[in-house]
């Protein structure tokens, strides 16, 4: 998903964990195939890829508007 050339790591003293967090709980909140494996999941990869995309899509665009 990330680029490793783009890609820096922050520990937790320059506090930034709590942008990440944040994003992993809006994933969570918002689709259920972050939630319980068990309860709904993607039978192919590239399904889930999509879906996360197009949600990244969606949420970028809200964030703007």
């Amino acid at each position: 998903m990330f680029d490793p050339r783009l890609h820096r790591m922050v520990g937790k003293d320059e506090g930034q964990t709590n942008h990440v967090e944040r994003w992993f709980n809006t994933l969570r909140q918002r689709l259920a195939r972050f939630t319980r494996k068990t309860l709904s999941f993607s039978k192919r990869d590239d399904l889930h890829n999509g879906l996360l995309r197009m949600f990244i899509y969606d949420y970028n665009l809200s964030c703007i508007s």
